[in-house]
């Protein structure tokens, strides 16, 4: 607090120390116990927030536990035939495959069409293809563009012309210079038998680089024998299936696959479908983690010595996560509660892997689905944990409502801090003033002392003579 003058001067008193002694007498207590409260309502607040973290990463867990969809994932193992020209396949099975072992073979892969100018017809790529412009159209399957060519192009300027359209579907232009001649070579990536690249055009100027010739004469693009557009064909297990591209969707119901490379001497690919185990058990393992994380906050905080320490809300709430995991399931097959797949809580409470029923392993053996149907069936443990922790840590939870009570506690505390500063700098001023009085007092009747002394020395006969 700031000094309003210096006390004393007046009567030569240390009125400075009493004025200071006088307001830490007041003051010094007060602040110590504002800092005390402050400190007490700051470690509780770190408390619950440790809690609600701990709590909030297990509820993270807990919404992909009441998803079905990570239960019913599906793994497809693949042996590819040995071979130094890579993979035979790829496959992307879907949740509703059932599962099996397969051996597939590729008897082609797709391929699209590939378009050559004849012999003669242009000596380099500055030879002009059109002396006044026109439009071509380009077209495979059910695609198709349009590409308009200015006065004088070359067949340079339609390679790039063609590259460089932004409605091409997938048609790529290149020239191949024999030494002799410029030879233009066009590329569909439009696969399937038929789908041919057809190209007309609206002048007979550019039928030389056309597939179709407008003027009534014979085209100088043309598409040899062996690269025209292709379907892809695989064996599933013996049997055939053909098919306009390499992708091949529901050839095995609920699965995709897709064609690498054409097989060799009949080489064939063996793929086994199998439920995802290790995705299952990965995330049971981050329910185990995290709920013992829960749990070990939750002691941790109300042990002895701790700011929550007895506390009613976190007794009931580990009760109430252990009593929820508990609950029995219907509809889960041999499976009643979490504990028939192999989990157990030991007795300081925490989740664990155990055997003394099932080990989990054994429960996804006999009845891998039904593990689903536990954790995220329409009554499914996972939602009764989920609306369990809904209830502590969403924004209108019971440990929200606490950190926001906390926090309000600690504003009103700032003003209080405040205000008592704000009296003790008044109290000051009053000290101040009284003693400032008192300081010209005392001054005005050591100078009268003075005064007097002086007078009565010099009266006579006061003084005696020796």
């Amino acid at each position: 607090m700031p000094l309003i003058t210096s006390a004393g001067i007046g009567s030569g008193l240390d009125l400075e120390s009493i004025i200071q002694a006088s307001v830490d007498a007041e003051n010094v207590p007060k602040m110590n116990a504002f800092a005390k409260k402050d400190k007490a309502l700051q470690v509780e607040l770190s408390a619950i927030g440790e809690v609600k973290s701990a709590l909030s990463k297990l509820q993270d867990t807990i919404e992909k536990l009441a998803d079905p969809e990570n239960f019913n994932k599906r793994k497809a193992v693949i042996k590819q035939p040995t071979s130094d020209d890579g993979d035979l396949i790829s496959v992307t099975p879907t949740s509703n495959i059932t599962p099996g072992n397969f051996k597939i073979e590729v008897l082609a892969v797709a391929q699209g069409s590939r378009a050559t100018s004849n012999d003669g017809l242009f000596a380099s790529t500055e030879d002009v293809v059109t002396a006044s412009g026109g439009t071509m159209t380009f077209a495979a399957g059910s695609k198709s563009f349009d590409l308009t060519l200015d006065a004088g192009a070359t067949l340079a300027d339609l390679r790039d012309a063609i590259n460089g359209a932004e409605t091409n579907f997938g048609v790529t232009a290149n020239i191949i210079n024999t030494g002799t001649e410029a030879k233009l070579v066009l590329t569909s990536n439009e696969t399937g038998a038929g789908n041919d690249l057809v190209i007309t055009n609206d002048n007979a100027e550019l039928d030389n680089v056309s597939t179709v010739a407008s003027g009534g004469g014979s085209a100088g693009i043309v598409i040899a024998s062996g690269n025209e557009a292709t379907d892809a064909a695989i064996k599933v297990d013996g049997i055939t299936i053909t098919n306009s591209s390499n992708t091949f969707k529901d050839a095995v119901q609920d699965m995709t696959i897709v064609a690498k490379r054409q097989s060799i001497d009949g080489e064939t690919a063996k793929l086994a479908v199998e439920y995802d185990r290790e995705s299952a058990t990965v995330l049971i393992d981050e329910l185990i983690a995290n709920y013992n994380n829960a749990i070990g906050q939750i002691g941790l905080q109300s042990r002895i010595g701790k700011p929550l320490n007895g506390d009613s809300t976190l007794r009931s709430l580990s009760s109430q996560l252990v009593n929820t995991l508990g609950l029995n399931i219907e509809g889960a097959g041999p499976f009643e509660t979490v504990f028939d797949l192999g989990l157990g809580v030991n007795k300081e409470g925490y989740l664990e892997k155990s055997s003394l029923v099932r080990s989990l392993n054994e429960a996804m053996d006999e009845n891998f689905d039904d593990i689903g149907k536990i954790f995220a069936g329409e009554n499914g443990v996972a939602g009764k944990l989920e609306s369990l922790l809904n209830n502590y840590v969403e924004k209108d939870g019971i440990l929200k409502q606490r950190e926001t009570s906390l926090n309000s506690q600690i504003d009103e505390l700032e003003d209080d801090v405040i205000n008592h500063e704000y009296r003790m700098s008044e109290l000051e001023g009053r000290l101040r003033k009284q003693y400032s009085g008192l300081d010209v007092l005392l001054a005005q009747m050591q100078s009268t002392q003075q005064y007097l002394g002086a007078q009565l020395s010099s009266l006579p006969g006061f003084v005696k003579s020796k």
